[in-house]
């Protein structure tokens, strides 16, 4: 009896009689679905990056104060990375009549390895109302220097006029528009000029003790990068670091980071209606095996040796199942990629083999974590039931199976968002779901039949239909339910929280910023809004600080040395700002907001630059403001939404207690592409004020989100197959009792169309309680999931009431009529003497 071949002798048996269907098509359509979103998600969460990288002009950068040691480029080129370089530096541009101090970039070949540079077709024409664009094509030649319009507005050149760099000229041969790090970060700010790397040593501007940031630009293949990000972590000194796009731009990361939770949430989906599909094969196929178990009883074979054969038997097949799965999704996801082409604006990058482990581990886990308990129900089967087919039903074993399942299926979840407080919500609200739905269906399932008597005769059978296997009953409409909510949140939930992510950032977003305003200026540049027709900003009042003390105790970048990014924030100054109210983009996760009036030294902090510091609620920080200290208590930590592009700060206090020390204003605004005239205007009219252009990284996180939108509408294809999957089951676990009822009550005289009406009520009435319990729970978990996790604002949507009740009744009338043809097509004598 412990013979392997016996397990597989069964399985083939079973494939022959059609035993399998219903639980081979749930195992597969689940791992499919599964792979083909984790392999689908993956890439696009890789074109993402990539496309996020062209921002930054490489996939990373390493940056050092001092020159680069060779050692990293050889490495970089032993795992096949492209390479550049760039020296930054400040120095001063003169033309004979004027100089400027301009931060120069001196570049190598390729520069850059991502993204373009796009140059005016009119460099002679600074004032132009709309420059034409076009991609440069490679580096400025030895001997010329490409400028920006700040650079050739305040030393009014044209193109072919000659400047002095250092020791050495050069002539203005291009007037750079764009270019891709240029938006990233506030470093850049200033006027811009880009030389070739070969004219640097000419212009003898690199000395010991200069100004200069060497930079290592690196692209390729995900799984090289990451692996020369390993290695020269481990390499990296005091003055150099790695930095990344989500390392340089929060708005980015923060883009990035939700994209990701959307694309996880439509992977949630699939997993939910996994469960509940196999959650009803599995039963079913338990019941058709009792009586076989009680036939090996009878011949002497033992409860261990029957827990063997069944165990070899769910592992095979489980197997066997998952890797067809992960075939078909591979197959389908690259499908989609083709399917995709013409929509993403690049290619989407191969994939690595995880979403293969996770198709096959989540097989095998679904599939013992729902037919463990049931296997130990079959060997638990007594010899008696051979005689007597009401013996040997356990219900402990059914109830655990169902328990263990549900735990597996929690771990999954978990596991699968990636992100802890995401999955949690999930499982806490698909679990409260399961309590909810099984209560309120006993509830429902109780008034119904109690007026029974009322209906006609369809649905008076119908109801004590329902009320006779109200067990099977509440568990079929809780499986639908659960599966019916998994897609309104996939489609119309979702949807709207896609909306809503659309509407923090609109298309007159702002896209430039003004640094640097000096009180004087405010009353000229309202005045110059207004000259232009422009909607007046408000201005934000920022005082710039270092970090000088916590709790007392001076800091320095040695107590930080572990940490590169916390080490840069202490090397740099913060800006500090004040407000009475809090800006409708933030949200207090700890402590309150301070009363208006408030004369206490206490501020608000972000919460990532409180975790990057080690700071708490309660601590004291002492920054140094111009030689004077100002000290306050942390009293409330906020979370930023970054990808709003509006002006925010790391460190806030109330109104009255900044004012004394040197400020300077800060302002967002929208321009319209058609109006950059505007920013020419401006230039002139206040050339101390820095300008800085973020118009490109807003159409990428614009562009994100739309990618993000159709990936979801590509993704639920798969999920309605798995919802399918669902209905298939739930029809087909009381198909053996169906035709057993058919065969009796055409015995006693019933017609089929008699047995259809009545059935058909009972499965209005089952549709119509899993669309009831699939809006309510998919309402919920749309707002808390929107609210908590995505941190976004969820409006409500009632047609969520009336398709998710509509399709339920609908799709579960047309799928149980069609599923219970062969019931009333079986001859009712041949029936008969099967029971008998």
């Amino acid at each position: 009896m412990y013979s392997i071949k016996l397990p597989f002798q069964m399985m083939r048996r079973d494939w022959r009689a059609g035993e399998l269907n219903v639980l081979l098509l749930a195992l597969i359509i689940a791992v499919s679905g599964m792979v083909t979103v984790g392999f689908f998600a993956e890439r696009v969460e890789l074109a993402l990056a990539r496309e996020s990288n062209q921002l930054l002009g490489a996939d990373l950068l390493l940056i050092s104060s001092k020159p680069i040691p060779g050692h990293f480029a050889e490495e970089a080129g032993r795992l096949g990375l492209k390479i550049s370089s760039l020296t930054k530096f400040p120095s001063m541009i003169s033309n004979g009549e004027g100089n400027l101090l301009t931060q120069i970039k001196a570049v190598t070949d390729g520069y850059p390895l991502r993204g373009r540079v796009y140059l005016s077709s009119q460099p002679s024409s600074a004032a132009a109302s709309q420059p034409q664009l076009q991609a440069a094509d490679g580096i400025p030649p030895r001997g010329a220097i490409w400028i920006d319009e700040k650079v050739m507005a305040q030393l009014a050149l044209r193109g072919g006029d000659v400047v002095e760099v250092g020791a050495t000229q050069l002539i203005v041969t291009e007037l750079i528009v764009r270019e891709p790090d240029h938006s990233v970060g506030f470093i850049n700010m200033g006027a811009r000029a880009m030389i070739n790397a070969g004219d640097l040593e000419a212009t003898g501007l690199i000395q010991e003790g200069s100004r200069v940031s060497y930079q290592l630009l690196l692209a390729g293949e995900i799984d090289s990068v990451k692996q020369f990000r390993d290695w020269a972590k481990k390499r990296l000194t005091n003055y150099q670091r790695l930095e990344g796009i989500r390392d340089a731009r929060p708005e980015i990361k923060a883009a990035l980071q939700r994209a990701e939770k959307f694309l996880n949430l439509t992977a949630l989906a699939s997993v939910v209606l996994a469960g509940a599909a196999i959650a009803l094969a599995v039963r079913r196929f338990t019941q058709r095996h009792l009586d076989g178990c009680a036939v090996m009883r009878s011949l002497g074979a033992s409860q261990n040796q029957l827990l063997f054969l069944y165990l070899v038997y769910f592992i095979s097949f489980g197997v066997i199942a998952s890797a067809i799965g992960c075939f078909i999704g591979f197959a389908g996801q690259q499908a989609l990629a083709l399917w995709l082409t013409g929509i993403v604006e690049t290619d989407l990058p191969w994939p690595g083999v995880m979403p293969v482990l996770q198709g096959l581990l989540l097989g095998l886990v679904l599939l013992l974590g729902f037919a463990l308990p049931p296997v130990l129900n079959l060997r638990s089967v007594p010899a008696l039931r051979v005689l007597r087919r009401d013996a040997g039903l356990s219900n402990f074993h059914s109830i655990a199976g169902y328990l263990l399942g549900l735990a597996s299926l929690s771990l999954l979840f978990i596991w699968k968002a990636q992100d802890l407080k995401l999955g949690l919500y999930v499982v806490t609200g698909f679990a409260a779901a399961i309590v909810i739905f099984g209560c309120l269906g006993w509830l429902l399932i109780g008034i119904l039949a109690s007026i029974r008597h009322q209906a006609g005769g369809a649905w008076r059978y119908g109801l004590a239909s329902i009320r006779r296997r109200s067990i099977s009953s509440i568990l079929q409409a809780v499986a639908l339910g659960l599966g019916l909510m998994a897609l309104l949140i996939l489609t119309l939930i979702q949807d709207d929280l896609v909306k809503d992510w659309h509407a923090s950032l609109p298309p007159e977003a702002p896209n430039h910023f003004l640094v640097n305003i000096q009180a004087d200026q405010l009353q000229p540049l309202e005045e110059f809004f207004q000259h232009h027709a422009m909607e007046q900003p408000a201005m934000a009042p920022m005082v710039r600080g270092r970090l000088a003390q916590i709790n007392g105790k001076k800091v320095s970048a040695k107590n930080y040395a572990d940490d590169l990014h916390a080490e840069r924030h202490i090397r740099r100054e913060f800006n500090l700002s004040w407000a009475n109210e809090l800006a409708l983009d933030n949200q207090i996760v700890q402590g309150v907001w301070w009363q208006d009036g408030s004369n206490e030294p206490e501020l608000s902090i972000e919460e990532g630059i409180a975790t990057t510091l080690r700071v708490k609620l309660g601590d004291t920080l002492t920054f140094d403001i111009a030689g004077s200290h100002f000290t306050a208590k942390i009293t409330s930590i906020r979370k930023v939404d970054w990808d709003t592009f509006r002006v925010n700060f790391f460190v806030l206090v109330p109104a009255g207690q900044l004012e004394n020390y040197p400020v300077s204003y800060i302002t967002s605004f929208y321009v319209p592409p058609t109006d950059l005239a505007v920013i020419h205007d401006l230039v002139k009219a206040f050339p101390n004020i820095l300008v800085v252009d973020v118009a490109l990284v807003i159409r990428q996180v614009q562009q994100m989100i739309q990618q993000v939108s159709q990936a979801i509408e590509f993704v639920f294809l798969f999920t309605v197959l798995a919802g399918f999957a669902v209905l298939y089951a739930a029809i087909a676990a009381t198909q053996d009792e169906r035709i057993q009822e058919a065969a009796i009550f055409r015995a006693l005289g019933a017609k089929r169309e008699q047995l259809s009406r009545a059935w058909a009520a009972e499965f209005a009435i089952l549709g119509g309680l899993a669309g009831l319990f699939a809006s309510a729970g998919a309402t919920a978990m749309g707002f808390a999931i929107g609210k908590h996790v995505l941190h976004l604002e969820y409006t409500f949507n009632p047609w969520i009431w009336v398709v998710g009740i509509s399709t339920g009744i609908i799709g579960v009338l047309i799928a149980g009529l069609l599923g219970t043809r062969s019931a009333l097509s079986t001859p009712p004598l041949l029936t008969l003497r099967k029971l008998g």
